[in-house]
């Protein structure tokens, strides 16, 4: 029960307050009218049809007791009363009724003129608009009575319909212009939130709306100054402790290199190397972040030029371009986004002798696809694998080059544009990276 009325409840903020304006106001409504037509509005009607009643039954009697006298009398009573009476000789009741909408409206006519006539009779209140026709069955024929129908029938019942629906209609109105304004400001803090969890520029966003709003639109921008504060400061902390490495690390190198034959050089050389490998992915990383303001770019150029430069590095790609001539433009940062793709392309070298890149739109993002047909990662490792600094050295990874850092920084960047990078199993038996970057 509780799904299927989820099922049908609005999702979105607007429906929601909408609601919660509109749903009690239309209880109360509902119950008003009830207990307006129930008791008020029933018993006026029901006064007013005794009142009518009483005069059909006064005609009929006055028609009994003297058929010879009787056009003077209702020539009195219209004047009296406007209510008009003829007798239609020969003719019987008709056999059937047409209900009026409201059939309350019958029902009291009906029981006033049950108590008030002794013989058959019959009325129609939906004939004519402002008239009620009524007949009763006398000697010889029909009596035909013809009331105003606010004689029998209050009108302000249906004013105070009138009213009500109008009433509700405009604050319906004005309710929907107010939550629409107000629910403009979160629909565009939610913009800036997406935009900024994208890495892409928010400078025109102002809070607005309700102070609640404000509130939080104000503690979001603030929250985005203290990261990007954050992030500036571990970029160029990171930057200048990886430039100021390399000078103990030539000097290091230099005296290695004027040092005598041995296995122990050989082995502190290859740390060394190790180390400048590090710094290299350090700095790369810490170029890529550099750029604050994303650009418009196109993702399969870039995605192109990655795997160019991997081919110079000696590595065989097959680039399979699903969108080849169609623009993939998006806000991004070029540099980090080509060093991921290089990092995943990198990452397939090292472990596959076939490599495939595809590159493909995939709804409202792009998606490339590395794929190689190396030893793979087990499935409950893959997400260890983007631990900084982790090596996974047992299966796929003897970490031959690298220092554990680059599926970390793929991610990171992948994040760093609201996407994301993934490992699943590829078609060429190895392991399948997927970057997908919003559009």
């Amino acid at each position: 029960m509780d799904l299927g009325l989820k099922s049908i409840l609005p999702r979105g903020l607007f429906g929601r307050t909408l609601l919660i304006i509109i749903l009690p106001v239309a209880i109360m409504q509902v119950v008003v009218v009830y207990i307006f037509f129930d008791q008020h509005f029933e018993t006026v009607n029901s006064r007013l049809s005794e009142s009518t009643a009483g005069d059909v039954a006064f005609l009929v009697s006055a028609f009994e007791d003297d058929p010879e006298a009787f056009p003077a009398v209702a020539q009195d009573f219209y004047e009296t009363t406007e209510m008009s009476a003829e007798f239609a000789p020969g003719e019987a009741l008709p056999s059937s009724m047409r209900p009026a909408f409201f059939t309350a409206l019958d029902r009291t006519l009906r029981g006033a003129l049950d108590r008030n006539l002794d013989g058959p009779f019959w009325f129609d209140t939906t004939r004519y608009p402002a008239y009620i026709d009524i007949r009763a069955e006398t000697d010889g024929g029909v009596l035909r009575i013809i009331a105003q129908r606010d004689r029998v029938f209050a009108p302000t019942g249906f004013i105070f319909l009138v009213w009500l629906v109008g009433a509700s209609i405009l604050l319906t109105a004005v309710s929907i212009l107010f939550i629409k304004n107000q629910v403009r400001a979160v629909v565009r803090l939610s913009a800036a939130a997406e935009a900024f969890g994208m890495g892409r520029d928010i400078e025109g966003f102002k809070p607005a709306g309700a102070t609640e709003v404000r509130l939080a639109a104000q503690s979001f921008l603030e929250m985005k100054d203290r990261i990007r504060a954050h992030m500036d400061q571990r970029t160029a902390l990171l930057a200048s402790v990886s430039h100021d490495l390399r000078t103990p690390l030539t000097r290091l190198k230099l005296e290695l290199a004027m040092a005598p034959e041995g296995e122990w050089r050989d082995q502190a050389r290859g740390e060394l190397d190790e180390m400048e490998e590090m710094l290299d992915e350090y700095l790369a990383f810490a170029r890529g972040q550099g750029e604050n303001d994303p650009v418009e770019a196109d993702i399969g150029v870039i995605a192109r030029q990655a795997a160019e430069a991997a081919a110079r590095g000696g590595a065989e790609i097959a680039l399979d371009s699903e969108a080849e001539g169609e623009e993939l433009a998006a806000p991004v940062r070029a540099l980090a986004l080509r060093r991921c793709i290089a990092n995943l392309l990198d990452n397939a070298a090292a472990f596959g002798q076939q490599i495939r890149m595809q590159v493909r739109r995939a709804g409202d993002a792009v998606e490339i696809l590395v794929d190689d047909d190396g030893p793979g990662i087990p499935a409950e490792k893959r997400e260890e694998a983007f631990t900084p600094f982790n090596r996974l050295d047992a299966a796929r990874n003897q970490n031959r080059r690298g220092v554990g850092l680059g599926l970390a920084i793929a991610r990171d960047v992948a994040r760093g544009h609201g996407g994301d990078v993934t490992l699943e199993d590829s078609p060429l038996g190895g392991l399948r990276a997927r970057l997908r970057i919003p559009v």
